[in-house]
């Protein structure tokens, strides 16, 4: 080979190399690790320079702090993306520079995407005294968003004291959450670990969830939805719903929850809808293998969740079918340790209990309880509280 060939293949080589390398060092582009200097142009320039590369390519963030504002990484970009986080970022100390966005950090329309490691911290105190203190507040933002992605991976990451969710997945497919550490003060008003809505084949594992709301929210137009390995508390649970707020929405359909640990939480698993009309549904549900330390409502489906009171003699459209609860153990602060409300007009249908194992923990002695209202189901092997079916 002539040497005229080899020497710009050389060059190739080596250029690919130092991306994958961490070519693409946020410092290189301006950002700097004190803490208090705005790096998000800095974030910006590296991601649009790696994701025009037609290499795989590595953003890298160096250990440090480095504050940003709200920043959006857009796609499609050329090739495999890996955003590579060992500092930590943070929002400004003022929470009025992110919360009128409605989202901090967003990675829209990128798909092949790897996030790893790091910890994320929005700094929410201020924005939730705001809320707690009925001001007049901004929207609020959401810590992570992922919206309009495909394959992406985010792994080893810690995200605490976010304004709002701490991750949103919008219009998303094939998205893997592993070994994630999510934290918030169990007071910090709608700090949901995890909130999903229309989309396709989104994974939950290994992860430690501690909000002051749902550790993971499954909404509409969610189908292939699989959560194991989850320890959630204190916070309001794992949650499908709330669903049915409005007549034309998309249903949810194969969501597993399974071999997942809920520690003096409101709701263990929860199916909600609102109590008005729908043409919503939620089927083809399975919670097992599930481990229930003193949880309020271990197993619960709401079908007249209604906070404002603005729903006079309606009912819930949401159908809720094919559910099955099989291997849940555990206690229960409240003597009604499963409860089935459902919608008077939309019966639940095809519910299936086995080998449950649920005890009221009280000073009283007082029997453990099922109750149920407008649900047909099934059950075998040993069920405790004796089912209402």
């Amino acid at each position: 080979m002539a040497i005229s060939t080899i020497i710009p293949l050389f060059f190739t080589f080596i250029l690919a190399f130092l991306s994958l390398a961490g070519a693409y060092n946020v410092v290189n582009y301006g950002a700097r690790g004190d803490g208090r200097t705005d790096s998000t142009t800095a974030f910006l320039r590296a991601w649009a320079a790696a994701c025009n590369s037609p290499y795989p390519s590595n953003v890298y963030v160096p250990r440090g702090i480095f504050m940003i504002r709200n920043a959006v990484f857009s796609g499609p970009c050329k090739s495999r993306m890996q955003f590579k986080i060992d500092g930590r970022i943070v929002a400004p100390n003022n929470f009025y520079a992110i919360a009128n966005y409605g989202s901090w950090i967003m990675f829209y329309k990128v798909n092949r995407l790897s996030v790893n490691g790091g910890i994320i911290d929005a700094k929410g105190k201020g924005f939730w005294n705001c809320k707690m203190r009925g001001s007049n507040c901004p929207v609020g933002a959401r810590s992570i968003t992922l919206m309009w992605c495909n394959d992406v991976v985010v792994s080893g990451l810690t995200s605490i004291n976010s304004q709002y969710f701490h991750f949103g997945i919008d219009h998303c497919r094939n998205i893997k959450l592993q070994n994630l550490n999510i934290r918030a003060p169990s007071g910090s008003p709608n700090t949901d670990g995890i909130h999903a809505e229309n989309s396709m084949g989104v994974t939950v594992t290994g992860s430690l969830i501690r909000t002051g709301d749902d550790c993971i929210s499954i909404g509409p137009g969610c189908m292939n939805f699989h959560i194991s390995k989850v320890s959630c508390g204190p916070g309001h649970g794992i949650s499908i719903g709330s669903l049915g707020s409005s007549e034309n929405e998309a249903g949810v359909q194969n969501v597993t929850v399974t071999e997942s640990v809920f520690t003096k939480t409101e709701n263990g698993v929860r199916v909600k809808s609102w109590a008005r009309p729908s043409g919503g549904y939620a089927k083809n549900l399975v919670f097992k293998n599930l481990v229930m330390r003193n949880v309020d409502n271990p197993v619960l489906i709401d079908q007249r969740y209604c906070p404002d009171n603005n729903c006079p003699r309606q009912s819930s459209g949401v159908k809720i079918s094919e559910v099955t609860y099989r291997n849940i153990k555990g206690t229960s602060t409240t003597q009604a340790a499963m409860k089935f409300d459902c919608s008077p007009t939309n019966p639940c249908r095809g519910i299936t209990l086995q080998d449950i194992k649920l005890t009221y923990i009280n000073r009283f002695y007082k029997p453990t309880l099922s109750y149920c209202s407008n649900a047909r189901g099934t059950h075998k092997g040993s069920v405790f509280p004796k089912s209402c079916f």
